[in-house]
């Protein structure tokens, strides 16, 4: 819409028939003060109450007295949405859709999409907005300062009502509930409040905090008006409108996640039942019962509902929609959904429908057609659009249609066309959009693969159409765009436009962050946040020149305006640095290597903060000129008073001391650089943000630039204060054409202009602004400005991607003075035929350098390589030489060839070789040295895993002359120890003692100390030290010795009293029982409970576990002990038969010197069989390994990929052909000799030779048979052994089957102890819990006890000292005392007593009000004592004739009584107090108990129930026939039902314990017999001792009558030290006496004094009385006056701020009256009290009187007089 929409929405809202405040100033006072009746009742505000808009919607901020106009920019429209704001669209009617737009509420006409608009009310943003479901109302619900909720009637648009006091900052959401009647706001930080207005009458009905994190949305419940549901950040919490005996109550419960992970909410739907669905961050729905999660909704297959957040929004036909981040709405089965439940936590199920808005579709709220029974809803897109959606599911459903696309994101990039009126955006989302901002239109929308970070529009140097944009983009990519109309025909009218790429080049590898032209045109420059700045060079085809690097990333690039001799470009860093640079340099330089300008001329400057040394400046001019105003004051009133008042003068101004000056301050990170731009060649201003925001900051290049640009610090030599911008930097500055005006985007959003002089460089004008809210508060920072091409339009961007043009002129006159439509550039020559630019698509693309550096490094490789290449040639070359130099050598005769050593040329090139290859043997070694490692824990760990999971594979031993073989049992590695699933529930029964003995110490002995110390206060009182009296020699004397007696004394009964107490700590309890006898009869019970009741202990199932775990380790156990039997015979098989293969080749030895027919055949030797040794196929040789890589290598040469296969076949083949080879050779040899034997000839021999070969065959023959015997023996021993290993194995093969047995039956009983482990567990942790309730009860009871002990003991020792002090007064009076009645009353006498206070604990106004208090009960006291009847009687006065020091110990000893009776009292209170406490846990404790018993019986039942099952499963136990018993006619029975296994040892055991108990029978009553004796004995023995002890205290008592006449305490008298203090007083008597008679005489001196002073203070009071009485007229003349004057204003709705003032003014005179009044009445009593006491004498407890305040000046009587004349003319008004 228009502007002449906006004015008429104003006129609406001005011509309708308002109620308003009439003429007062302001409207927004509080409704509920406005309405409130004289009797307290509230008025209604009445139905056709309306507001004036105009008055309430926020307007500019215009410096006062400056001549800028109020409509210095007229709004002319709103190209943006603020897609990512929550609940960001709502619909008012069918055609009209409302959003927020920062400080704009914009109501948009989808078919004509003319926009109106509505400002807010604070100035400082809108939080959210509500329509009411009759839509003829909405509400905005804004930010700022305590902001209000504005209730707009719709479509008048006029302000309705106004609801204030909900919150502190900003509202987050708003609705309403059902009916229309409330409306539940939430607050945001800091308050979070959530608020229930009756908001036709504007109250709050019920309020309160809602949570102390973020509200993202907050409903009514549309089926029970009572329940409220809110939900946000990790949280939902569900409200209920409850009537309490108080009144209205809100109730909250936070909904708990269990084990479902904590998640934010955005949305939900209550359903009818009171259950809650809500959404998840993850995509999943969670259904809410009560506060509890009942279950998690996801997809088949735990696939979740949506990607991404997920929200529900509404229920209708049974079916539950839902809409999420992934861009779908789904429809779910309500009644599925209602009634799911698993036994899991999560439900799985399928959507009945869905409905894909699209692939790039970010849904985030949605609001439904006001038609009834409509299908369309219209969506919000996060993506920067709206949708309408046709919801119906149904075939004829319409496909989803985007009604309007918009910007999302902060807008990063705009810029105008200095052309036409067109303007260009770019942003994150990855669109550039271009729009016609006087047709307000958008032209059109171009993406691309990465989102734009910056934009700007070449000057018409560079392009004369103005239709070339230059934008960059996050990736680095700087792309240059040319905007034109495609449409050239003649006639054809310009009504489309496209983008064209023409040119993309990536010179950063990080955001482009700025783009800037010169100002001739010829450079371009890009600056990026990688802290880079790349220079072009401009034409058709830009070429790069280079970069540079600079101290920080790149905030703006500023080139020098034309007004500068020299173009030079200034360099912006976000981190404060700023380096200028001269464009002639950068034509200089030339690109070789690399594009870096290494010796490119720069001059930089750091800024470093002024603003605290600013801030101190000015507080000391502050304090300079408020001390001379205070100076000039002092001076006029020195002279208006004179001289004789100087003195009183300077006593009331003294000066008081002044606080510090603020500190000098630098920040530490520094404060970011916001935008700057140059002020004259060298110079430029700065806007910093952060600590130093709220400046403008002039600053200078100095020409010192020797030092590193990171480590200097520059100072501004001059700054502009900017106004109410210390939290609000300036964020961007641009220029009107003329530079008249300053335009300056603010970062809270609002847009500032300052008028400027011409030429004014030093900015001396910056004075007078006007300021406008346009953008969001808090994150709409107003990043762009520009003026359009004529300084017509303004155009605003900012970061809640909102876009704003404004007009300087009225929409009347523009439409007057421009086209309605902007020139869209005409396409130039030869686009058509052009070819399309390649774009650079790959985010990982290499930039510029990164190209060129790699360009560089691919060149030197390749001529690496070529030189390589050459290289290898000449060395092939040599040694093809060498070769044939070798050759020719060996064809020499060998007399002239060489040797290998005389070739050699040197030695040293040999020796150099060989250690170059050591060395690189080395380099490899160290290379392959990780993958060696690797490779060999990879071995070993695969070794371990084997190992693991198989210890041993099953190794056969088979005997050497039998069948007979034995193997191992193949043992699996033993699984981990099982462990139960429930956690053990484990009690410390000493702990939970020890710590009620450590609670008990603590509680018991505070007591004691405390009455230690009160004893110590009440006997003890205080006494003033005093210098000692010298005393005589012989006095000293008689003190010493009698000092030592009663030391020795002392000491002796302090040893008696510690006996005494190690007696009672060793005596035993009168209920004492001996643990050895408890522990006894225990067992005795348990064995009882056994054999008598057949209970069974009880087992769970840990303990069966145990002992599955058990018997599986005996089993496992077994068999490695027989595997390793089994492997030493192994062992002993191999060693064996390698001895007999030692014992063969000597046989074979001893065979050669026989003759043929005398050898026996030797033992055939067996060699060990594989499955003997399987642990060898795992080793293997490196001839093998050689092998194996050969076979491989001949394979993949000549061999095909499917042979390959049988690789390790056939070299598993060769190996055993080479195994068989040599077996074969190892029996040979023996036919080889016999074979050689045979073939020798005989030869002749001598006798003497014969005698000799006899000789030597016969010791070889016995050699023979005794080497054949002893193979014989081993082979025939190692069978046996073999034989007799097979039979154990057999053996424990059976055993082993018994145990499967056993662990069969244990399996199942496990089984069964499983299923009674949930219950059994439950009822065990209750019964622990009983215990430890039992436990703690019982301790606390223990400690009860004690306690009552000690108070009893407490009570009795201050009844001895009550005692005690009624024996004092009674021996400080005497006999036959005058005044002992009178002393006795006195000492008696009831007194109230008030309680001490802490010194220095409270303040002044505290102590004056107890001190008043303690006045008031003061004279109560005495007031009641007179009534007694007995006028005469004053405790406070010494009676005469009385001696005064009787009276004063007297008053001492009745403090003292009453300090005992106070404490008394209480330790009576405390001991009744601990007696309840021991009843009722003497009662709680017999009902724990009772409850441990219940569970201990169920857990027995249980017990039984498990035994009985047990019982019932079926035992294998193998019996033979001599062991059954159970026969019937010499037979089995068939039916053995009736038949018990048991076994025979225990049967034995049975009977043997038969007889034990017997015995032990026998003997227990023989003990019980001789301990009932001595019991008897002891008995006896202590009564007469009882006996014996009463009578020797009758005599002690009579012994102490005879001799004191009464009972003493022997241990005191024995203590009784000398008299000292009787000495010292007959000493000091003489000086008191002396000193007294001269205090005397100063208190009469004082007395008269104070007589005089009390009669100057009653002349004072006389003269307050008279000036009370003075303003009780005024008073009544006053509202004599506000009567008259409130009858003539009738009924006015609404009062102004004054009238309030006024109120509180007259409040506070009434309340000084108040007090007043009660200070004169005080004064009366104590003028009364003082009167009737002679004036001399104080009443008791009663405080002396204040000093007198000195007499009234002319002065103070002037200034009560001026105050009296100001105070008049504010109770007039």
């Amino acid at each position: 819409m228009s502007d002449n929409d906006t004015s008429s929405v104003g006129e609406q809202a001005e011509n309708t028939s308002t109620f308003t405040p009439g003429d007062n100033e302001e409207c927004d006072a509080e409704p509920s003060e406005i309405r409130q009746e004289p009797g307290g009742r509230s008025k209604e505000l009445p139905a056709d109450m309306y507001y004036n808009y105009e008055e309430l919607h926020s307007r500019p901020t215009v410096t006062p007295d400056s001549e800028i106009p109020e409509n210095l920019l007229h709004l002319s429209h709103s190209f943006g949405y603020d897609s990512s704001r929550r609940s960001n669209l709502k619909l008012l009617d069918e055609t009209t859709l409302m959003f927020i737009a920062g400080n704009l509420l914009v109501l948009l006409d989808v078919p004509t999409k003319q926009q109106r608009y509505l400002r807010s009310c604070s100035g400082e943003g809108i939080g959210a907005i509500a329509v009411h479901p009759a839509k003829e109302f909405f509400s905005v619900a804004e930010k700022g300062n305590h902001p209000s909720i504005i209730i707009y009637e719709y479509p008048s648009l006029r302000p309705y009502r106004v609801l204030r006091g909900g919150t502190e900052c900003e509202y987050s959401f708003v609705d309403f509930n059902l009916d229309g009647s409330l409306l539940a706001s939430v607050g945001g930080a800091p308050d979070y409040m959530l608020t229930l207005w009756n908001w036709r009458q504007e109250e709050v009905k019920l309020s309160c905090k809602a949570i102390s994190q973020e509200v993202y949305r907050v409903s009514f419940s549309p089926y029970n008006p009572g329940l409220l549901t809110s939900s946000g950040s990790g949280h939902i919490k569900f409200w209920k409108m409850a009537t309490t005996f108080t009144g209205l109550k809100l109730q909250g419960v936070m909904g708990h996640f269990g084990k479902t992970a904590a998640t934010d909410i955005e949305g939900f739907v209550e359903l009818p039942d009171g259950k809650v669905v809500s959404g998840t961050e993850w995509g999943n729905l969670l259904l809410w019962e009560g506060n509890t999660i009942r279950v998690e909704i996801c997809r088949k297959e735990r696939r979740r509902c949506h990607i991404g957040m997920v929200q529900p929004f509404t229920l209708e036909d049974g079916q539950l929609m839902t809409f999420g981040a992934d861009g779908a709405i789904r429809a779910w089965d309500f009644d599925r959904i209602n009634t799911s439940s698993s036994s899991s936590s999560m439900f799985e199920m399928e959507p009945i429908n869905e409905l894909v808005v699209g692939h790039n579709v970010w849904l985030s709220s949605v609001v439904r057609s006001s038609l009834p029974d409509s299908f369309i809803w219209f969506a919000q897109d996060s993506n920067g659009a709206v949708w309408k959606l046709d919801l119906s599911f149904t075939n004829t459903a319409a496909e989803p249609e985007r009604l309007f696309s918009f910007h999302s994101g902060a807008i990063q990039g705009l810029d105008v066309s200095k052309k036409s009126h067109l303007m260009a955006t770019t942003t994150l989302d990855r669109s550039v959009r271009v729009f016609d901002f006087v047709a307000k239109r958008e032209l059109l929308a171009t993406r691309f693969n990465q989102g734009g970070t910056t934009l700007s529009w070449a000057p018409p140097l560079v392009n004369q159409s103005g239709g070339l944009l230059v934008t960059g983009f996050e990736d680095g990519v700087v792309r240059l765009l040319e905007l034109y109309n495609p449409r050239r025909p003649q006639g054809a009218t310009e009504t489309d436009a496209e983008l064209r790429l023409r040119q993309a080049f990536k010179p950063h590898n990080a955001p482009v962050t700025t783009v800037a032209y010169d100002r001739s045109g010829e450079i371009l420059a890009t600056g990026s946040s990688d802290c880079t700045v790349f220079f072009f060079t401009v034409g058709d085809k830009y070429q790069p020149i280079g970069f540079i690097h600079v101290p920080g990333p790149v905030q703006a690039l500023e080139w020098s305006p034309h007004s500068h001799t020299e173009n030079r470009l200034l360099i912006l860093c976000r981190s404060g640095h700023v380096v200028e640079v001269h464009s002639a340099d950068l034509v200089a330089q030339e690109s070789t290597k690399t594009y870096k300008l290494h010796n490119l001329p720069r001059r930089s400057f750091r800024f470093r903060s002024i603003k605290s040394r600013i801030k101190r400046e000015e507080e000391i001019t502050r304090r300079q000129a408020a001390k001379e105003k205070k100076r000039k004051e002092r001076e006029e009133r020195l002279k208006e008073l004179g001289e004789e008042n100087a003195v009183a003068l300077e006593e009331e101004e003294k000066e008081e001391d002044e606080p510090e000056l603020p500190p000098i301050c630098i920040p530490n990170p520094s404060s970011p650089l916001c935008c700057g731009f140059y002020s004259q060649p060298g110079q430029f201003w700065l806007s910093m943000g952060g600590f130093d925001a709220g400046f403008l900051y002039h600053c200078k290049l100095s020409e010192n630039q020797e030092e590193d640009p990171l480590q200097r610090q520059d100072e501004p030599f001059a700054f502009r204060h900017i106004h109410e911008a210390d939290h609000d930097p300036i964020c961007f500055v641009t220029f009107s054409s003329g530079r008249q005006l300053l335009l300056c985007g603010m970062q809270s959003g609002s847009i500032r202009v300052y008028p400027l002089q011409p030429g004014d460089h030093s900015l001396t004008s910056l004075q007078a602004y006007w300021a406008l809210s346009v953008h969001d508060n808090q994150y709409g920072h107003l990043q762009h400005v520009r003026c359009s091409l004529d300084d017509l339009f303004v155009l605003t961007a900012g970061g809640d991607s909102n876009i704003f043009s404004f007009c300087l002129l009225p929409p009347e006159e523009v439409q007057k003075t421009l086209e309605t439509k902007a020139k869209i550039p005409s396409p130039r020559a030869g686009l058509e035929i052009e070819a399309l630019a390649l774009d650079i698509e790959d985010p990982a693309a290499y930039s510029i350098e990164t190209a060129k550096q790699k360009t560089e490094k691919d060149n030197l490789r390749r001529e690496a390589e070529l030189k390589e290449v050459e290289m290898q040639r000449q060395l092939l070359e040599l040694q093809r030489r060498f070769k044939q130099v070798l050759s020719d050598n060996q064809s020499l005769p060998e007399h002239i060839r060489l040797k290998p050593e005389e070739l050699l040329l040197d030695r040293r090139f040999y020796e150099q070789a060989e250690k170059q290859k050591a060395r690189k043997v080395m380099e490899v070694r160290k290379q392959m040295a990780w993958e060696q490692e690797r490779s060999s824990i990879a071995l070993r760990k695969l070794q371990e895993w084997s190992e693991g999971t198989q210890q041993t594979d099953v190794i056969t031993v088979v005997a050497l002359r039998s069948n007979h073989r034995v193997s191992t049992y193949r043992l699996p590695a033993l699984p981990p120890p099982l462990t139960l699933d429930k956690p053990q529930i484990t009690t410390n029964p000493n702990a939970d003692g020890g710590a009620a003995q450590e609670r008990r110490k603590p509680r018991a002995e505070p007591p004691k100390d405390s009455h230690q110390t009160q004893a110590g206060a009440v006997l003890q009182p205080t006494v003033v030290p005093k210098a000692r009296i010298k005393l005589g020699d012989r006095q000293e004397e008689k003190l010493r010795k009698a000092a030592e007696k009663a030391e020795q004394a002392r000491a002796k009964i302090e040893r008696r009293k510690q006996e005494w107490a190690q007696i009672y700590a060793e005596k035993p309890e009168e209920n004492y029982v001996d643990p050895q006898d408890v522990q006894a009869i225990r067992e005795a019970k348990e064995n009882l409970r056994d054999f008598i009741r057949g209970k069974q202990p009880r087992v769970d199932v840990e303990q069966k576990k145990k002992e599955l775990v058990a018997l599986e380790e005996k089993i496992h156990e077994k068999q490695a002990e027989m595997n390793r039997w089994i492997v030493a015979l192994r062992d002993h098989k191999v060693r064996l038969l390698s001895w007999m293969a030692a014992q063969a080749q000597r046989l074979q030895e001893v065979q050669q010197g026989l003759a043929v027919h005398l050898r026996q055949p030797p033992p055939t030797l067996t060699t060990i069989l594989p499955e003997e040794m399987p642990e060898k196929k795992l080793q293997v040789s490196q001839a093998t390994l050689e092998r194996y890589w050969t076979l491989r290598e001949q394979r993949m040469k000549c061999v095909d990929q499917e042979d390959a296969v049988s690789l390790l076949e056939q070299l598993e083949k060769e190996m055993e052909l080479e195994e068989d080879r040599v077996r074969g050779e190892e029996g040979r040899p023996t036919v080889s000799a016999v074979s050689r034997d045979a073939q020798e000839t005989p030869v002749e021999l001598s006798e003497l030779e014969e005698e000799l070969q006899m000789e030597e065959e016969i010791r070889l023959l016995y050699e023979q048979n005794c080497l054949l015997q002893q193979m014989e023996n081993s082979v025939c021993q190692f069978d046996a052994e073999l034989l007799q290993l097979h039979r154990h194995k057999l053996h424990l093969d059976s055993q082993l089957k018994l145990a499967d047995l056993r662990l069969l039956t244990l399996l199942q009983e496990m089984l069964i102890l499983k299923q009674f482990e949930k219950r059994e567990g439950a009822l065990e942790e209750k019964r622990n819990g009983c215990l430890q309730e039992e436990k703690s009860i019982t301790s606390k009871l223990e400690e009860c006890n004690e306690l009552l002990e000690q108070k009893r003991s407490d009570i009795a020792k201050l009844q001895e000292r009550e005692k005690t002090v009624t024996d004092d007064f009674k021996a400080s009076l005497g006999e036959n005392n005058p005044f002992q009645e009178f002393l006795t009353k006195v000492f008696k006498k009831k007194i109230k007593r008030v309680k001490k206070k802490e010194e220095g604990s409270e303040g002044e106004e505290k102590d004056s009000d107890e001190d008043s208090d303690e006045e008031s009960d003061s004279d109560d006291d005495y007031d009641s004592d007179l009534e007694e009847g007995n006028a005469a009687f004053d405790d406070s006065v010494c009676p005469r004739g009385c001696e005064p020091e009787l009276f004063e110990n007297t008053l001492q000893l009745r403090e003292r009584r009453l300090d005992v009776e106070e404490l008394l009292v209480e330790e009576k209170r405390i001991l009744e107090a601990l007696k309840k406490e021991s009843e009722l846990l003497v009662k709680k404790i017999k009902v724990v108990q009772g409850s441990r018993r219940a569970v201990e019986d169920d857990l027995e039942l249980i017990n039984k129930e498990k035994q009985q099952k047990m019982n019932e499963l079926d035992v294998v136990v193998p019996l033979r026939l001599h062991q059954i018993a159970f026969l019937t006619n010499g037979s089995i029975p068939s039916d053995l039902s009736e038949a018990m296994v048991l076994d025979r040892a225990e049967l034995q055991g049975l009977q043997q314990r038969i007889q034990q108990l017997e015995a032990e029978k026998v003997e227990q009553k023989e003990l019980h017999r001789q301990a009932h004796q001595h019991r008897n004995r002891l008995i006896r023995e202590g009564k007469d001792m009882n006996a014996r002890i009463q009578e020797l205290e009758l005599q002690c008592n009579e012994l102490l009558m005879t001799k004191f006449g009464r009972l003493v305490d022997l241990e005191a008298l024995q203590m009784l030290t000398g008299s000292r203090r009787l000495e010292e007083l007959k000493q000091e008597k003489l000086l008191t006496e002396a000193a007294q008679a001269k205090e005397i005489k100063l208190w009469d001196v004082k007395i008269e004094e104070s007589l005089e002073a009390l009669t100057e203070a009653m002349k004072t009071n006389n003269k307050h009385l008279h000036s009370l009485s003075t303003l009780y007229e005024q008073r009544k003349e006053l509202e004599q006056k506000l009567n008259a004057r409130q009858k003539k204003m009738g009924r006015r709705q609404f009062r102004d701020h004054r009238r309030l003032q006024d109120q509180d003014a007259i409040r506070r005179l009434e309340e000084l009256v108040q007090k007043q009044c009660q200070q004169a009445e005080a004064l009366w009593k104590d003028i009364d009290l003082l009167s009737s006491k002679g004036g001399h004498v104080l009443p008791h407890n009663c405080a002396p009187l204040a000093p007198i305040a000195p007499l009234p000046s002319p002065t103070s009587d002037m200034s009560t007089e001026k105050q009296g004349a100001a105070i008049a003319p504010e109770l007039h008004q």
